[in-house]
This record gives structure tokens, C-alpha cells and sequence, in this order.
């Protein structure tokens, strides 16, 4: 019975490139979340200071917080870095860091830009219940978060452990 809920049982392997590859587990994920979170802070909160000034960091005018610039640079400059990575680089500075790519689930190839845009909204199905949709990541087979099972990607990353290669077909 074939359960579309359910990960394939098939390993992976990419057709167009010869390196072994392996899932990115849980720990090198949330250590490149970190190092993306780290860059994004160390770009908004000098752009909003320069912006708007002291008074939308330190609560003093909190007016400040329903403008426009404030929203664009919290929100709209954050969404814009994952997904401009994604688009181009299939990862994101942390990511490349540990040599991982986000890949099509089924081909192994490049995701379609509706994959990675769906993936970055699907980041809060998977925050919202206390962070169990990447704390799925250390239990499932393939390493997929709900925000991956739900746009249907994985992360990998070369490998030159046979042991852990995995297959696309």
C-alpha cells in the first residue's frame, strides 16, 4: 500500500552528479540556522538603528514599530535572505558552511521556486507546536523536517562514508 504521508523507502542518489551523498542531520542544521540567524541580526539591527534610530530598538517609541521600514527590515529583509539563497545557491551561508544543498525530494535536483518559497512558510507549521516539526528532523529517516516533508525536499550534503550514500531513484 503505498501511504503518500509516509518517506520513501528508497535511498538516495543524485543521477547527474557521482559524489555519494548523505541526509543532513539535525545538529548541523540548527548550528546553520544559528550562523544565518547570527548574520541576519548583525544586518537588520544596524539597518533598522540607521533607519529609524534608537527609539524602534529600545522600546522608547514604540510607534516606530507599526511603520512601514520597520516591518520591511524585521520581516520582509529576513524572507527575502533565505529564499534569495535558496533560489540561487540551493543553500544558505550556514548551509554552505556544512556543504549542504536543499534538493527535490523525488529527483534530487534543483527545487522549483514555489517548493522554496512554500518551504519558508511552512517554517511556522513547524514552530508552531513548541518546535516539533524540526525537532522531526532527529527522528526521521530522510532528516525532513515538516517544512520539507511539506514542500517536498530534503537537505544533503557530499559524502565519503558508502555507508551512508544515498539514491534519488
Amino acid at each position: 500500500m503505498n501511504n503518500p504521508y509516509q518517506s520513501p523507502t528508497a535511498d538516495l542518489q543524485s543521477k547527474t552528479n557521482s559524489l555519494p551523498l548523505q541526509y543532513v542531520g539535525f545538529w548541523a542544521r540548527t548550528a546553520a540556522y544559528i550562523i544565518d540567524s547570527i548574520l541576519l541580526m548583525l544586518i537588520v539591527y544596524p539597518l533598522l538603528f540607521l533607519v529609524l534610530g534608537t527609539g524602534a530598538m529600545d522600546g522608547t517609541n514604540p510607534e516606530l514599530m507599526f511603520s512601514a521600514s520597520y516591518w520591511i527590515i524585521s520581516f520582509g529583509l529576513p524572507v527575502a535572505f533565505f529564499i534569495g539563497f535558496w533560489f540561487y545557491k540551493s543553500s544558505t551561508p550556514g548551509k554552505m558552511i556544512f556543504s549542504a544543498k536543499i534538493v527535490d525530494a523525488k529527483t534530487g535536483g534543483k527545487p522549483s521556486k514555489g517548493q522554496l518559497v512554500g518551504r519558508y512558510f511552512a517554517y511556522i507549521l513547524s514552530g508552531i507546536p513548541l518546535g516539533l516539526g524540526f525537532f522531526w528532523i532527529a527522528w526521521d529517516k530522510r532528516k525532513q523536517g515538516w517544512h520539507d516533508k511539506l514542500s517536498g525536499t530534503v537537505v544533503i550534503k557530499p559524502t565519503t562514508n558508502p555507508a551512508k550514500q544515498i539514491s534519488f531513484d
